[in-house]
């Protein structure tokens, strides 16, 4: 009977052990599981700050600098600071509180943060430079427990304020893209972090490495965004500098017609009125293509029509635009140009040509050229640009077509140009069967869209009919 108590006892001291060990690890799980939940609301809320920190004026800067805030708090650290590992160079990219790794500069200047941050951005720190630079190349964590005392931060002049240092590098798909360093133990000043700070430091990382993926990512939409809203503040400039409706120049019609191979587009035509009896018609196609074509064909039309009041003949208007653009243009811009003066009192056309495709006439079915000396705008000096002009009675039945090279260039699948030929032949056609000029362009672009295989140049066409 004594030894059925002792066991019955036995078991029942089993039974309570067992259960006061489940209820501990209940316990245990319990604050494991408050603990994970904090730290996911932790990074919640970290996440949710940065996203709202890029949509505010602070952008990009003010997300780095939340991040390296964040990094501080999480460490119990008095100051952080985060770099980029970028064309072979470290910069910063967020910092919070008055961090001394600065390379240059005073103590009044670190102590005001704004002055402090514009030091820091403008370092770049080789692989190998300093303390932080050393990390990118042993690849390891580093925990100091006085930077004061370390020879790796003598080139600092700020060390006597350092105090215990915690760094390491970032990756990201197995790449380094950047370091994370922390300064100064919050919770004990002048003590130096323990083994458990500087592991909490290492967990840290990953999110910093993830806020740099976050900010590139949302910087490159950002980025994006920007260069449309650019893209499309410049075509409502090109249209508007576009004439609005084409002159009605007693016996002349004219009629134009531009389509752009990027956003915006490096052909232009204008109608700019000399006087009561003459108009000139100009065509011009700047080098290059998207915006910075835009930009010069935006300038060349902006002096031509300042030119106007002061227009004296073609050659001397020529070579009076050339110097202009000389003098205003890099070495590698420059602007083509076909120019047409009607006269409608005489009825005659004079024709001038800086660097720029011929002009095509149509008189009695058959198509002429015409294309008298004369290089682009803006690369010769004056004393060595010369432009000659011609000068013809403009009869009724004939026509003239200005047009870009986008046209003529155009390529088909087999990297066969569309050439000048087939584009003499289009012309002849529309005219010789009395379509009016839109149905001649309409047809022209038609051909030249089926023939080929994506469109790599801005075409323009400009036709004139005596009718």
């Amino acid at each position: 009977m004594l030894i059925l108590i002792i066991f019955l006892a036995a078991l029942v001291a089993v039974a309570v052990a067992l259960l006061l060990r489940e209820r501990q690890n209940n316990q245990e799980l319990t604050a494991e599981l408050n603990r994970v939940r904090e730290g996911s609301r932790r990074v919640d809320h970290f996440l949710s700050g940065m996203f709202g920190e890029m949509r505010t004026e602070g952008g990009m800067t003010g997300a780095m600098n939340l991040a390296a805030g964040y990094l501080a708090e999480q460490c119990g650290a008095e100051t952080a600071a985060i770099y980029e590992f970028i064309d072979e160079r470290l910069l910063v990219l967020g910092v919070h509180g008055a961090y001394p790794l600065v390379h240059s500069g005073n103590r009044m200047l670190l102590a005001h943060p704004n002055h402090l941050f514009e030091l820091l951005r403008r370092e770049r720190i080789r692989p190998g430079e300093g303390f932080i630079g050393e990390l990118l190349n042993t690849g390891r964590a580093e925990l100091v427990a006085n930077a004061a005392v370390d020879s790796r931060f003598d080139e600092y002049p700020d060390t006597n304020v350092c105090g215990s240092v915690m760094a390491m590098p970032l990756e990201s798909n197995g790449q380094t893209v950047g370091v994370v360093c922390a300064f100064g133990n919050r919770n004990q000043p002048g003590a130096a972090f323990d083994e458990e700070a500087f592991e909490h430091f290492q967990l840290l990382a990953p999110q910093m490495a993830m806020a740099l993926d976050i900010v590139h990512a949302y910087g490159e939409i950002s980025r994006r965004d920007r260069i449309d809203q650019e893209l499309e503040f410049a075509r409502q400039i090109q249209f508007s500098l576009l004439p609005e409706a084409f002159p009605d120049w007693d016996q002349f019609a004219v009629t134009a017609f531009t389509r752009s191979a990027k956003e915006v587009n490096g052909d232009f035509y204008d109608f700019v009125e000399i006087d009561e009896d003459r108009l000139l018609i100009v065509l011009g196609d700047a080098c290059g293509k998207g915006v910075p074509a835009c930009m010069l064909t935006a300038m060349t039309r902006s002096v031509i029509r300042a030119m106007a009041d002061n227009f004296v003949s073609l050659g001397d208007f020529l070579r009076d635009l050339n110097r202009k653009m000389y003098r205003g243009t890099d070495a590698d811009r420059f602007i083509t140009l076909g120019c047409c003066l009607l006269d409608r009192r005489n009825s005659l056309l004079e024709f001038g040509r800086a660097g720029h495709t011929e002009l095509l006439t149509f008189v009695r079915d058959h198509i002429r050229t015409i294309m008298p000396q004369g290089a682009a705008l803006g690369i010769m000096p004056d004393e060595f640009a010369e432009f000659d002009t011609f000068c013809t009675a403009f009869e009724p039945g004939m026509a003239l077509l200005l047009y870009s090279d986008g046209l003529t260039e155009a390529l088909n699948g087999n990297g066969e140009e569309f050439g000048l030929e087939r584009l003499k032949e289009l012309f002849r056609l529309g005219c010789r069967t009395g379509e009016p000029a839109r149905s001649v362009i309409n047809l022209i672009l038609e051909e030249v869209g089926s023939y080929e295989a994506e469109q790599g140049d801005d075409q323009t066409l400009v036709m004139i009919q005596h009718t």
